[in-house]
């Protein structure tokens, strides 16, 4: 069965217009709190490598917590299956920044997509390096992944987040004082700012998300990025745990597996048939797109892409 696509990106676009600037704007990062939040984008890449863009699909935003899944991979890339003896694969049920699980579970972070786990998960990708090294290994990838080489992180971002982030610093220096963390929080919370603060497009999102769609391998550029077995591993995560304490209503409403950032930000990942970016700054009550979440959830119903059959 064909579907259109493009008909279905233009449609969600029309529908949503009246609605543009729902939610509230991640206002507890100065600069996140700039973004006009009457934007709305999605990006559709499919396996087969064609792109179908709709609203404000080529504007760059800040990706924030959707770096974790990309940082996760490089994670893996370099220490394997050990990385779980240092955060877990549960969901958390607690907000993203929740400091309460963390003192009762001995500084082991529950996920690696909660704010904690993603903070252990930049110290283990700092290992053998300084911050700046890290950050630009970090850069090189999402440049191979989206095969992109304009790809930048904005650095006012993020040095509006390295002067605002006491409870990620509070966070790191909790699970440094259990021994969970090797290098200098200073340091890991550097290349964590970082991460987040990336800029991307929708399109350029699909595009670097699409190797999760696709067994592991880039099939725009044939790179084989992970292994089946590691993508299929990724994708339950981002099912799971992708939308903090929203995972389980986004997995109900959506059926695919996901991870949202604050700056409004959605990748959705359709397996075997598509990699899916949107974007609307303003954010629902648990800190995920309203916008976003709702195209998501017309997209899936449209095309009948879930991973709980079709």
């Amino acid at each position: 069965m064909t579907m259109d696509l493009q008909a279905i990106a233009d449609d969600i676009v029309k529908t949503l217009e009246p609605r543009l600037g729902e939610g509230k704007v991640a206002d507890y990062i100065p600069e996140l709190a700039r973004v006009d939040p009457k934007q709305f984008g999605i990006a559709i890449t499919t396996v087969e490598g064609q792109t179908f863009r709709a609203g404000d699909a080529d504007v760059p935003f800040s990706i924030q917590s959707i770096s974790k899944v990309f940082m996760l991979t490089l994670a893996l890339g370099k220490a394997g299956e050990a990385i779980w003896k240092r955060v877990g694969r549960e969901p958390s049920g607690s907000s993203f920044n929740s400091i309460v699980q963390l003192e009762h579970e001995h500084g082991i972070p529950r996920n690696p997509f909660i704010n904690a786990g993603a903070i252990v998960v930049s110290d283990m990708v700092l290992a053998g390096h300084a911050p700046r090294e890290a950050i630009g290994e970090y850069l090189r990838f999402m440049r191979y992944l989206a095969d992109d080489e304009t790809l930048t992180i904005d650095e006012k971002v993020a040095q509006s987040e390295q002067r605002t982030g006491y409870r990620n610093f509070a966070l790191a220096n909790f699970m440094h004082g259990f021994g969970n963390l090797d290098h200098p929080v200073e340091h890991v919370l550097g290349v964590y700012f970082h991460q987040c603060a990336l800029a991307l497009s929708c399109v350029q999102l699909s595009h670097a998300g699409l190797f999760l769609a696709n067994r592991g391998t880039n099939p725009l550029t044939g790179f084989s990025v992970v292994s089946p077995k590691r993508a299929r591993r990724i994708n339950a995560l981002m099912l799971m745990c992708g939308h903090y304490d929203g995972s389980g209503d986004f997995a109900y409403q959506v059926g695919l597996p996901g991870k949202s950032g604050v700056g409004g930000g959605i990748l959705a990942v359709a397996p075997g048939k598509a990699s899916i970016a949107v974007w609307s700054p303003g954010l629902n009550k648990v800190g995920n797109s309203a916008l976003g979440s709702a195209a998501l959830e017309m997209l899936a119903s449209r095309t009948g892409w879930s991973v709980f059959g079709a």
